[in-house]
């Protein structure tokens, strides 16, 4: 497998005058047998930045989250976490893919949330809280334990922690899947399409807590079909169409594009929303 380096497309734009970003994406590359459904996708995301991406089914927005955090192998560019590649490294002058515990380390600073909970049945949602940070960071269990109850307390379910996941709603639940997930206190916080099981009335809780992480200076790279909440809270929003990233923007620019393809998405994503 070849894997280069440097981008064509001059999607990339800096998170911030003078700061280097803490993610790169450079000409992104994945595909599934002959089908190709990343195609070259360059991406910059600055630490503390909400990005936003939004697109069609089928445009590859989730195959890219999972690439992210190394659940797919890419096909070629590369992506890069504070300065150092994701998945390979450098020998003798061609990158070649990197140990097992090499990715593992890095895949610790990647938190995902799915669109299912993935909760740990036989558990409390205390125990799945701290399972991983006992287990795969060595954490005490008086340090996971205290972390776990602070951040039960982030995602309004403290009186929950001795529950366990069949008593919860489907809210609840993906609360506790993002409590987890920050429990390993990662870098950059992956969310795809994190609200899309749940009911309508189920929604807004999940909205709420990530609004506060996004208020609280956390990377996160969010996948959603929630309109109104993409530009409400995202620095960015990424609007991507068949493997490739169509328009990058602040939502006040996306708003007012004049790109047919992404007015037509979000006139499509409003009817919808009113059914």
């Amino acid at each position: 497998m070849s894997v280069t380096t440097g981008t064509e497309s001059g999607t990339a734009a800096p998170p911030a005058a003078g700061a280097p970003p803490l993610v790169t994406v450079r000409g992104l590359r994945k595909r599934f047998g002959e089908n190709e459904v990343l195609k070259g996708i360059d991406l910059d995301v600055g630490a503390g930045e909400v990005i936003a991406v939004i697109g069609p089914s089928g445009s590859g927005k989730s195959t890219l989250l999972r690439a992210l955090n190394q659940l797919e192998v890419i096909h070629g560019g590369e992506i890069a976490l504070d300065g150092e590649v994701l998945g390979f490294e450098e020998h003798r002058g061609r990158l070649r893919p990197r140990r097992p515990a090499d990715i593992t380390r890095q895949r610790r600073q990647f938190g995902m949330v799915f669109q299912q909970f993935n909760l740990f049945p036989h558990m409390t949602v205390l125990e799945n809280i701290v399972h991983a940070p006992i287990r795969v960071r060595g954490m005490s269990k008086a340090e996971a334990h205290t972390r776990a109850a602070e951040l039960l307390t982030t995602v309004g379910l403290s009186d929950k922690r001795d529950a366990y996941p069949g008593r919860l709603s489907g809210g609840q639940q993906q609360r506790v899947a993002i409590a987890r997930a920050l429990a390993m206190e990662p870098q950059v916080m992956l969310f795809d399409e994190p609200t899309s099981a749940l009911d309508p009335e189920l929604v807004g809780e999940v909205l709420s807590v990530m609004r506060q992480l996004a208020g609280g200076g956390q990377t996160m790279v969010i996948v959603t079909h929630e309109m109104g909440f993409a530009l409400e809270v995202a620095d960015r929003v990424v609007f991507m169409v068949d493997g490739r990233v169509e328009e990058i923007g602040t939502p006040e620019e996306m708003s007012g594009s004049e790109n047919p393809r992404l007015r037509s998405f979000f006139a499509r994503s409003r009817r919808e929303s009113t059914v």
